[in-house]
């Protein structure tokens, strides 16, 4: 017969400095997480008291999984059910919550931008160690937007002189010639993202001035060509529809003192058919590199509606079952 667990019983005193309505959250939906994450332990709030009592290794992961959030709470970090979620799947290997959750990134007008996951966290760490990034995954993670606010932590902090980000507009040959105005207004909807980035992290009426300037420049990969970006923060987004010259160019355009992250999501390229991706290939490429980092995140990472994770992974087993019927069939 196998040993039932090691019963265990802990009351946990939350200090009166700390809101319990923050640890518990409304309506007790901070708690609903945690009994569902642990349905062996029987949880229960009395005025600032929390009782456990079940399974002695869970019990434990709870007891810290709190004194986390109240860390969490004190730095400014407020907790959603998301948020606990994540904490729960750290713990669980290892790594304490607060240490990836409390770290500013980037505060503009009261708000501070964190790393929000576990591979959030080291992404922007591989960023601050190596000169070259690519941060690889689905829609709704972070990439983008964690480059982008490195980028501005980095021009403020005067590490580089300027800001450069770059899309390759991948209908550039055909369709966006029937569009109407100027060059300018028809590359724009590419680029929309990266200016939504921006504004959320620089105050709005100063982007024109610095875009003027050449302090930050928003522009089409094809503009990179020939040029070599020294002292720069370069960003190259949407990167799964570069084909592998575009890559090469690209990559080759890095001058001194200057950092560059890619970020793509190789499940969704637009390319013609029959041109390879650049971000599909690279990796091949420069695995060996030093100084290059490549960093994977997944559904788990996704930080908008948690409905984005379940559908990425919907998406993923729906192509995997096609890819081995159509091997089948061959």
């Amino acid at each position: 017969m196998t040993a039932s667990p090691a019963p265990a019983h802990s009351v946990i005193v939350v200090p009166t400095s700390t809101p319990m309505v923050s640890m518990i959250g409304p309506r007790d939906e901070l708690v609903r997480v945690v009994e569902k994450a642990f349905p062996d332990v029987v949880l229960m709030t009395r005025g600032n008291e929390i009782t456990l009592d079940g399974p002695l290794e869970s019990v434990r992961l709870i007891e810290t999984l709190f004194e986390e959030m109240i860390v969490m709470l004190r730095t400014g970090q407020g907790l959603t059910p998301e948020a606990i979620e994540r904490s729960i799947g750290m713990l669980r290997s290892n790594v304490k919550p607060a240490d990836v959750l409390s770290a500013n990134i980037l505060s503009n007008r009261g708000k501070a931008i964190r790393a929000k996951t576990l591979n959030q966290k080291r992404y922007v760490d591989a960023i601050d160690s190596h000169t070259v990034v690519f941060g690889i995954g689905p829609a709704g993670t972070g990439k983008t937007y964690l480059a982008v606010a490195k980028a501005v932590q980095a021009l403020q902090s005067k590490q580089v002189s300027r800001i450069i980000l770059t899309r390759p507009a991948v209908e550039a040959g055909e369709r966006l010639g029937f569009l109407p105005g100027t060059l300018s207004e028809k590359i724009d909807p590419y680029l929309r993202p990266l200016y939504d980035a921006l504004h959320d992290m620089i105050d709005p009426d100063s982007i024109p001035r610095l875009m003027t300037s050449g302090t930050i420049e928003v522009a089409p990969l094809a503009y990179m060509r020939g040029r070599t970006l020294n002292d720069a923060y370069i960003i190259l987004d949407e990167a799964q529809n570069t084909s592998a010259e575009q890559m090469k160019m690209f990559l080759t355009r890095l001058g001194f003192g200057s950092t560059m992250v890619i970020t793509g999501d190789v499940t969704q390229v637009d390319l013609p058919s029959g041109t390879a991706s650049g971000l599909r290939v690279v990796r091949d490429i420069l695995a060996d590199i030093d100084d290059v980092a490549f960093c994977e995140l997944t559904s788990t990472d996704v930080v908008r509606h948690k409905l984005v994770g379940q559908i990425v992974d919907a998406y993923g087993r729906y192509d995997e079952a096609h890819q081995r019927t159509n091997n089948n069939g061959r």
